[in-house]
Protein backbone atom coordinates (compact mmCIF):
# COMPACT_ATOMS: atom_id res chain seq x y z
CA UNK A 1 0.00 0.00 0.00
CA UNK A 2 1.61 3.30 -1.03
CA UNK A 3 1.76 5.42 2.13
CA UNK A 4 0.37 8.96 0.82
CA UNK A 5 -2.66 7.54 -1.60
CA UNK A 6 -5.44 6.41 1.20
CA UNK A 7 -5.43 10.10 2.99
CA UNK A 8 -6.67 11.85 0.07
CA UNK A 9 -9.13 9.33 -0.09
CA UNK A 10 -10.17 9.68 3.59
CA UNK A 11 -10.58 13.04 3.39
CA UNK A 12 -12.46 13.10 -0.09
CA UNK A 13 -15.24 10.12 1.89
CA UNK A 14 -15.60 12.63 4.73
CA UNK A 15 -16.62 15.72 2.67
CA UNK A 16 -18.83 13.76 0.48
CA UNK A 17 -20.35 11.97 3.54
CA UNK A 18 -21.21 15.68 4.91
CA UNK A 19 -22.23 16.97 1.88
CA UNK A 20 -25.00 13.77 0.85
CA UNK A 21 -25.92 12.97 4.57
CA UNK A 22 -29.33 12.37 3.62
CA UNK A 23 -28.74 9.30 0.95
CA UNK A 24 -26.08 7.67 3.12
CA UNK A 25 -28.25 7.47 6.20
CA UNK A 26 -31.06 5.56 3.67
CA UNK A 27 -28.31 3.21 3.20
CA UNK A 28 -27.36 2.98 6.46
CA UNK A 29 -30.81 1.92 7.27
CA UNK A 30 -30.72 -0.69 4.79
CA UNK A 31 -28.15 -1.83 6.70
CA UNK A 32 -29.56 -2.55 10.00
CA UNK A 33 -32.03 -3.81 7.99
CA UNK A 34 -30.13 -6.59 6.68
CA UNK A 35 -28.41 -6.84 10.29
CA UNK A 36 -31.77 -6.74 12.28
CA UNK A 37 -32.88 -9.88 9.83
CA UNK A 38 -30.03 -11.59 10.01
CA UNK A 39 -29.48 -11.72 13.86
CA UNK A 40 -32.08 -9.82 15.55
CA UNK A 41 -32.92 -6.39 16.79
CA UNK A 42 -30.66 -6.47 19.85
CA UNK A 43 -26.92 -4.70 19.30
CA UNK A 44 -25.85 -6.70 22.43
CA UNK A 45 -26.73 -9.97 20.98
CA UNK A 46 -26.40 -9.05 17.22
CA UNK A 47 -22.53 -8.17 16.78
CA UNK A 48 -23.22 -7.48 12.99
CA UNK A 49 -25.95 -5.03 13.79
CA UNK A 50 -23.44 -3.56 17.04
CA UNK A 51 -20.81 -2.86 14.35
CA UNK A 52 -23.64 -1.16 11.54
CA UNK A 53 -24.81 0.97 14.82
CA UNK A 54 -21.19 1.80 15.22
CA UNK A 55 -21.10 3.09 11.24
CA UNK A 56 -24.24 4.86 11.90
CA UNK A 57 -22.80 6.98 14.82
CA UNK A 58 -19.88 7.49 12.76
CA UNK A 59 -21.79 8.94 10.14
CA UNK A 60 -23.84 11.24 12.28
CA UNK A 61 -26.67 9.47 12.06
CA UNK A 62 -28.86 10.40 15.05
CA UNK A 63 -29.67 7.94 17.29
CA UNK A 64 -33.52 8.36 16.97
CA UNK A 65 -33.11 7.29 13.25
CA UNK A 66 -31.02 4.14 14.59
CA UNK A 67 -33.35 3.44 16.79
CA UNK A 68 -36.69 3.92 14.42
CA UNK A 69 -34.68 1.76 11.76
CA UNK A 70 -34.35 -1.09 14.12
CA UNK A 71 -37.43 -1.28 15.04
CA UNK A 72 -39.28 -0.65 11.15
CA UNK A 73 -36.61 -3.72 10.49
CA UNK A 74 -37.92 -5.66 13.60
CA UNK A 75 -41.58 -5.29 12.68
CA UNK A 76 -43.61 -7.84 11.69
CA UNK A 77 -45.12 -5.70 8.78
CA UNK A 78 -41.58 -4.96 6.68
CA UNK A 79 -41.52 -7.24 3.80
CA UNK A 80 -38.87 -6.01 2.12
CA UNK A 81 -36.27 -8.91 0.91
CA UNK A 82 -33.02 -7.92 -0.25
CA UNK A 83 -30.02 -9.68 -0.98
CA UNK A 84 -26.41 -8.59 -0.77
CA UNK A 85 -23.87 -8.60 -4.40
CA UNK A 86 -20.86 -7.42 -5.15
CA UNK A 87 -20.20 -6.47 -8.59
CA UNK A 88 -16.15 -6.28 -10.00
CA UNK A 89 -15.58 -3.91 -12.78
CA UNK A 90 -12.81 -1.91 -14.15
CA UNK A 91 -12.88 2.65 -14.23
CA UNK A 92 -10.82 4.12 -16.99
CA UNK A 93 -7.45 2.94 -17.08
CA UNK A 94 -8.15 -0.11 -15.77
CA UNK A 95 -8.69 1.33 -12.09
CA UNK A 96 -10.04 -2.11 -9.94
CA UNK A 97 -13.93 -1.51 -8.48
CA UNK A 98 -15.88 -3.24 -6.48
CA UNK A 99 -19.32 -2.55 -6.02
CA UNK A 100 -21.28 -3.63 -3.26
CA UNK A 101 -25.24 -3.49 -3.50
CA UNK A 102 -28.45 -4.20 -1.81
CA UNK A 103 -31.17 -5.18 -4.09
CA UNK A 104 -34.65 -6.33 -4.39
CA UNK A 105 -34.31 -6.48 -7.97
CA UNK A 106 -31.00 -8.16 -9.31
CA UNK A 107 -31.68 -7.42 -12.79
CA UNK A 108 -32.52 -3.77 -12.68
CA UNK A 109 -29.23 -3.07 -10.38
CA UNK A 110 -26.79 -5.55 -12.73
CA UNK A 111 -28.77 -2.83 -15.91
CA UNK A 112 -27.88 0.46 -13.99
CA UNK A 113 -24.37 -0.59 -12.68
CA UNK A 114 -23.69 -1.93 -16.40
CA UNK A 115 -24.78 1.26 -18.19
CA UNK A 116 -22.65 3.36 -15.74
CA UNK A 117 -19.76 1.66 -16.26
CA UNK A 118 -20.39 1.68 -20.19
CA UNK A 119 -21.74 5.41 -19.98
CA UNK A 120 -18.13 6.41 -18.63
CA UNK A 121 -15.47 4.51 -19.89
CA UNK A 122 -15.85 1.11 -17.46
CA UNK A 123 -17.28 -2.19 -17.94
CA UNK A 124 -18.22 -5.01 -15.37
CA UNK A 125 -16.05 -7.67 -15.06
CA UNK A 126 -16.44 -11.27 -14.36
CA UNK A 127 -16.35 -12.65 -10.40
CA UNK A 128 -12.74 -12.68 -9.04
CA UNK A 129 -11.75 -10.09 -11.59
CA UNK A 130 -10.77 -7.47 -9.48
CA UNK A 131 -11.32 -8.89 -6.08
CA UNK A 132 -7.76 -10.10 -5.27
CA UNK A 133 -6.19 -6.49 -5.67
CA UNK A 134 -8.48 -5.96 -2.39
CA UNK A 135 -7.71 -7.21 1.45
CA UNK A 136 -10.96 -7.42 3.74
CA UNK A 137 -10.05 -5.48 6.70
CA UNK A 138 -11.21 -3.72 9.81
CA UNK A 139 -10.64 -0.08 9.47
CA UNK A 140 -10.81 2.71 12.32
CA UNK A 141 -10.29 6.31 11.35
CA UNK A 142 -9.51 8.68 14.11
CA UNK A 143 -9.14 12.59 13.56
CA UNK A 144 -5.25 13.69 15.73
CA UNK A 145 -7.49 16.85 16.48
CA UNK A 146 -9.67 14.59 18.65
CA UNK A 147 -7.31 12.75 20.82
CA UNK A 148 -4.95 13.75 23.36
CA UNK A 149 -3.17 10.66 22.97
CA UNK A 150 0.06 10.72 20.92
CA UNK A 151 0.84 8.01 18.16
CA UNK A 152 2.85 6.22 20.67
CA UNK A 153 0.38 6.07 22.68
CA UNK A 154 -2.62 5.05 20.45
CA UNK A 155 -0.59 2.24 18.97
CA UNK A 156 0.11 0.46 22.10
CA UNK A 157 -3.85 0.64 23.13
CA UNK A 158 -4.60 -0.57 19.55
CA UNK A 159 -2.21 -2.72 19.79
CA UNK A 160 -3.56 -3.99 22.95
CA UNK A 161 -6.94 -4.28 21.65
CA UNK A 162 -5.82 -6.92 19.17
CA UNK A 163 -5.32 -4.11 15.85
CA UNK A 164 -2.56 -5.34 13.18
CA UNK A 165 -1.52 -1.50 12.99
CA UNK A 166 -1.70 2.06 12.96
CA UNK A 167 -0.89 4.56 10.39
CA UNK A 168 -0.74 8.35 10.64
CA UNK A 169 -0.44 11.57 8.40
CA UNK A 170 -0.79 14.93 9.27
CA UNK A 171 -4.60 15.14 10.21
CA UNK A 172 -5.43 11.39 10.83
CA UNK A 173 -4.59 8.05 12.50
CA UNK A 174 -6.05 4.55 10.69
CA UNK A 175 -5.94 1.68 12.65
CA UNK A 176 -6.67 -1.75 10.69
CA UNK A 177 -7.72 -5.07 11.97
CA UNK A 178 -8.57 -8.16 10.64
CA UNK A 179 -12.44 -8.65 9.75
CA UNK A 180 -12.94 -10.68 12.69
CA UNK A 181 -10.94 -9.14 15.37
CA UNK A 182 -12.98 -5.38 14.24
CA UNK A 183 -15.47 -5.37 16.61
CA UNK A 184 -13.08 -6.05 19.85
CA UNK A 185 -11.30 -3.30 18.79
CA UNK A 186 -13.24 -0.66 18.28
CA UNK A 187 -15.56 -1.78 21.22
CA UNK A 188 -12.47 -1.26 23.55
CA UNK A 189 -11.03 2.03 21.98
CA UNK A 190 -14.66 3.41 22.63
CA UNK A 191 -14.68 1.57 26.17
CA UNK A 192 -11.19 4.34 26.53
CA UNK A 193 -13.47 7.33 25.19
CA UNK A 194 -11.47 7.65 22.15
CA UNK A 195 -14.05 9.08 19.12
CA UNK A 196 -13.26 8.20 15.62
CA UNK A 197 -14.79 9.26 12.53
CA UNK A 198 -14.93 6.11 10.55
CA UNK A 199 -15.28 2.34 11.77
CA UNK A 200 -16.19 -0.31 9.38
CA UNK A 201 -15.10 -3.23 7.51
CA UNK A 202 -13.46 -2.29 4.32
CA UNK A 203 -12.62 -3.92 1.12
CA UNK A 204 -8.89 -1.85 0.92
CA UNK A 205 -6.67 -1.85 -2.28
CA UNK A 206 -3.41 -3.79 -1.89
CA UNK A 207 -1.99 -0.51 -4.79
CA UNK A 208 -3.50 2.49 -6.04
CA UNK A 209 -3.15 4.02 -9.56
CA UNK A 210 -3.32 7.60 -10.41
CA UNK A 211 -5.22 8.84 -13.36
CA UNK A 212 -4.72 11.88 -15.83
CA UNK A 213 -7.52 14.43 -15.91
CA UNK A 214 -9.58 13.29 -18.57
CA UNK A 215 -9.78 9.90 -16.91
CA UNK A 216 -9.79 11.48 -13.12
CA UNK A 217 -13.05 13.17 -14.16
CA UNK A 218 -14.61 10.66 -15.80
CA UNK A 219 -14.12 8.27 -12.67
CA UNK A 220 -15.47 11.35 -10.86
CA UNK A 221 -18.36 10.62 -12.41
CA UNK A 222 -18.78 6.60 -12.39
CA UNK A 223 -18.25 7.34 -8.89
CA UNK A 224 -20.96 9.98 -8.67
CA UNK A 225 -23.82 8.35 -10.44
CA UNK A 226 -22.77 4.97 -8.23
CA UNK A 227 -23.42 6.60 -5.09
CA UNK A 228 -26.41 8.34 -6.27
CA UNK A 229 -28.40 5.05 -7.12
CA UNK A 230 -30.09 3.93 -4.41
CA UNK A 231 -28.86 0.37 -4.78
CA UNK A 232 -25.45 0.96 -4.09
CA UNK A 233 -23.92 0.73 -1.06
CA UNK A 234 -20.42 0.86 -1.14
CA UNK A 235 -18.00 1.79 -3.90
CA UNK A 236 -14.31 0.48 -3.27
CA UNK A 237 -11.99 1.03 -6.01
CA UNK A 238 -8.05 2.09 -6.10
CA UNK A 239 -7.77 4.87 -7.74
CA UNK A 240 -5.87 7.64 -5.62
CA UNK A 241 -8.17 10.45 -5.41
CA UNK A 242 -6.11 14.13 -5.53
Amino acid sequence: MSGHSKWNNIKNKKEKSDAQRGKVFTKLGREILIAVKEGGPDPAANSKLRDVVAKCKANNMPNDNIERSIKKAAGDGNTANYEEITYEGYGPSGVALLIEVMTDNRNRTAGDVRHILDKFGGNLGTNGSVSWMFDKKGVIVIEKASTKLTEEELMMEALEAGAENLEADDEFYEITTTPEDFSKVREYLEGKGIEYIEAEIKMVPQNYITLDEEASRKMELIIEKLEDNDDVQEVWHNWEEQ
